[in-house]
């Protein structure tokens, strides 16, 4: 099987799995992705199916939805990637790239896997957690958890640990200050940081305007 039908099944496998996902971890979020990856990846010198494949596949069973179960989602991909028969080399670069990709990843001071691939596709997935579509996605997700919007009691905590990131349970605002408005400086490559500035500001703006009108300021 070409490489370009195994990209095209992938889709159809990935459409089909997240169908009633969670709203910011659905199919166009993937698709944001996909399409990020490929243009950040027209100034990388990287594998473009691994990219492909890795983009497709990175939220395919995200640990948040699986009571932090960090396996499924790498042995979901396996079982596709083996059922299409891609190489083993490319499925556990794939593994890998599913493994490390996450932000929880940073809190760990343990040997990580490298790649150019995996930090395009990273760039990628954290520039979709910024600005407009990051917002909208950052509120969808704290609805569906049922967290309040914002509390004046109750100040980010910018010292976590992984475990603490992974059970936190505090207001959608302090996540812009625990993760979102941190990534910016976390870009890998330098279209990613050009992007990423870009919608660092719109939510800057964005968190001034919020106070604002929570103060009765405007």
């Amino acid at each position: 099987m070409n490489k370009k039908q195994i990209i095209a099944n992938t889709i159809i496998f990935v459409k089909e799995t997240l169908k009633n996902a969670e709203g910011g971890h659905d199919w166009f979020h993937i698709e944001r992705v996909y399409k990020n990856a490929l243009l950040i990846a027209k100034h990388e010198p990287v594998d473009l199916f691994i990219i492909s494949l890795g983009s497709l596949l990175h939220d395919i069973a995200d640990a948040k939805f699986y009571d932090g179960d960090e396996s499924i989602g790498p042995k979901k991909a396996r079982l596709f990637l083996e059922n299409e028969h891609v190489d083993e080399e490319t499925i556990v670069h794939i593994e890998n790239i599913i493994n490390f990709i996450s932000f929880k990843t940073s809190f760990s001071s343990d040997k990580k896997f490298t790649s150019k691939e995996l930090e395009v596709i990273q760039d990628a997935d954290r520039l979709d957690a910024i600005g407009a579509i990051g917002i909208a996605r950052c509120f969808n997700y704290g609805g569906f958890k049922n967290r309040s919007l914002y509390n004046p009691d109750i100040a980010p905590n910018l010292n976590m640990t992984k475990e603490e990131y992974k059970n936190s349970t505090s207001p959608t605002i302090n996540h812009f200050y625990e993760k979102l408005l941190l990534l910016k400086d976390k870009m890998n490559t330098k279209t990613g940081r050009q992007i990423a500035s870009d919608r660092h500001v719109f939510m800057e703006g964005f968190l001034q305007r919020f106070f604002d009108e929570w103060n009765g300021e405007k």
